[in-house]
Order: structure tokens, then C-alpha cells, then sequence
């Protein structure tokens, strides 16, 4: 084996929500000694041209073959990038390359493939709310692309009997619009009007919009697919502050303050 074939690897990347300020070191480390990053096509245009990279994107349907694809790459002895926005792991093309990698060709599990974090929308969205998510939640994606809409609505469900905070990925799509206002009818059922639901859109970007407000007052145009939507537990506190509001949800839970 060549020493250049012997030098490929894959690095699955998280670039965060937006902000080049919210790339770890780690991940910039990454992106500067690859030969190649892949991933779908706004992600790739993230990754700041430069002689000796090749930007390689695609559609973002495509998860599997892109996997197969940096793969190749690596086990040709190239330094492969694969870019996912906020964290690779969440929702996101780290679970896109193992699976192709435990189909695909046995030679490709000696590869060096580490996969360094980012920062989640979700994170970053709590952070800039308060501290939403300051007790125990659950993150749901509310994409039917890969899993049907009966399962959504159950986990959906079960999370609001459970009293969790929610983070909910990928809410409304243009495709598919009737998706989200099905989930806050679910919400509604479940948790009750008064229940505060948050909407934080491109956090970190030049577009960022935060907004708080009750399911009751929720409309499903309120959320995009660039939207972060977080629906508090019933612990969950709004505080009216002088310039803004911000939300929490405590760490400690009394019998007296859970919903039964």
C-alpha cells in the first residue's frame, strides 16, 4: 500500500448553526488538512474554498451515496471531510456513514473515520433562549421522509405524557407544510394551550428570530425548515426581564409541580 493511500481518512464534521464563531477547533483542524469535503450542497459552501480542496455536493436526499462516496475517497488515500450542519451526530450524516459503512465494502471499516462534534441547533437555540432545556428533554425530528407520520405523532405523544422539554428538528417544509400544524394540534391535546412554545430561526446567523409564546397563540407559519421549535414541560418559566424575555425550565421537580 502507498503512503498516500495509507494516509486517507474520513472526519465527520459538525459545522454548527451558522456562525464560523461556533466551529469547534477541532473541526477547523479538519477542514483545513482535508483534500475533500462532502456533504449537501449549503453545508459544502460553508467550507471556504482553497487550492488543494475539492468541494463535493450534493442533494440532500442523497445521505447513503454520499456516505459511499467519502468512503471511497478515503480508502483511495484521500483526507475526506463529510459536513453536516450543528452536530454530525444529531439528526445528521454521522449515523449516514456508519450505515454505509456496515453495508458497504469490508476493507473500508480499517479506515481511520472519527467523527468530531458541533454545536447542535438545539444547544444553540436553549442558549440564546435562557435555559429551556435546563431539565430532562428529548429531541425529535419532525421529518416523515424517513419514518412515517404515525410514529411522529406516538413519540410526539409520549414525550408530552412524560412531561419532557421537547426540541423538535425540521418542522415545517415547503413540501409538506400540513406536517407541523398536525404536531401542534397533537401538543395542544397532550399539554394544553398554555404550554410555552419557542421558535428560534437561523440562530447564530445574520437572520436570526427568536420568539416565545404559548401553544394556544402558535401557528404553523410561525416555523420553517431553518427553524429550531422547543415546547417547554410543565415546569417550564418565562421571565419578563427589561430588555427581553427569557425562558427556563428548573433542574429540581416536586410531586406538587408535575403534571399527574
Amino acid at each position: 500500500m502507498s503512503e498516500e493511500r495509507q494516509g486517507g481518512w474520513v472526519r465527520i464534521v459538525g459545522l454548527g448553526p451558522g456562525s464560523d464563531s461556533l466551529i469547534t477547533p477541532e473541526a477547523s483542524a479538519a477542514l483545513g488538512e482535508a483534500t475533500d469535503a462532502v456533504g449537501y450542497v449549503p453545508y459544502v459552501e460553508r467550507v471556504a474554498p482553497r487550492p488543494g480542496l475539492t468541494r463535493h455536493g450534493s442533494d440532500n436526499r442523497e445521505e447513503i451515496r454520499r456516505a459511499e462516496q467519502a468512503l471511497e475517497m478515503a480508502a483511495e488515500g484521500r483526507r475526506v471531510v463529510v459536513v453536516s450542519s450543528g452536530d454530525p451526530g444529531v439528526f445528521a450524516m454521522g449515523a449516514a456513514v456508519f450505515e454505509a459503512l456496515e453495508a458497504g465494502e469490508p476493507a473500508w471499516r480499517a479506515l481511520d473515520i472519527q467523527v468530531l462534534p458541533g454545536v447542535s441547533a438545539m444547544l444553540a437555540a436553549s442558549a440564546r433562549l435562557g435555559a429551556p432545556l435546563g431539565h430532562d428533554f428529548c429531541c425529535l425530528n419532525l421529518s416523515d421522509n424517513l419514518k412515517p407520520w404515525a410514529l411522529i405523532e406516538k413519540r410526539l405523544r409520549l414525550a408530552a405524557e412524560a412531561d419532557f422539554a421537547m426540541a423538535l428538528y425540521n418542522p415545517r417544509s415547503r413540501s409538506r407544510p400540513e406536517g407541523f400544524a398536525r404536531a401542534l394540534t397533537v401538543l395542544r391535546e397532550a399539554c394544553g394551550d398554555a404550554r410555552p412554545i419557542m421558535f428560534a430561526r437561523a440562530v447564530s446567523t445574520p437572520e436570526e428570530c427568536l420568539r416565545v409564546t404559548s401553544l394556544g397563540e402558535a401557528e404553523p407559519a410561525m416555523a420553517d425548515m431553518r427553524t429550531l421549535v422547543m415546547v417547554g414541560s410543565s415546569l417550564t418559566r418565562r421571565i419578563a426581564g427589561a430588555q427581553r424575555e427569557w425562558v427556563y425550565t428548573p433542574r429540581s421537580v416536586s410531586l406538587e409541580g408535575v403534571d399527574q
